[in-house]
């Protein structure tokens, strides 16, 4: 099991729990817009950190980033399994030829 599958687990092992003592249940607490908006709140600072100087500086940030997406996978019911399958589909697809496939 690698840190992604293990953090997804902790994750998921959250739901439910005490929202004052866990951020994480804290988020589950307050609904799938709020973890949305920090979600796009964490990508915001992802992007800020790779326009600056210091490369080391986004790994902090896309840290977060797949902390909030995880937690977003988990409220709608989905895994981190279901992107790999997404991924596993597309590879070997152009990118171009992927989105033009997407239903409009």
């Amino acid at each position: 099991m690698d840190a992604l599958d293990r953090l997804e687990a902790t994750i998921r092992a959250r739901r439910g729990e005490d929202a004052a003592t866990s951020y994480t249940a804290s988020l589950f607490a307050r609904g799938r817009g709020k973890i949305a908006q920090k979600l796009g709140e964490e990508a915001v600072e992802t992007v800020i950190a790779a326009m600056g100087d210091a490369p080391q500086a986004i790994v902090p940030e896309a840290a977060d980033l797949l902390f909030h997406l995880c937690v977003l996978l988990a409220d709608a019911g989905l895994s981190l399994d279901d992107v790999r399958a997404e991924l596993a589909r597309r590879e070997g697809v152009s990118g171009h030829a992927e989105k033009a496939a997407r239903p409009r």
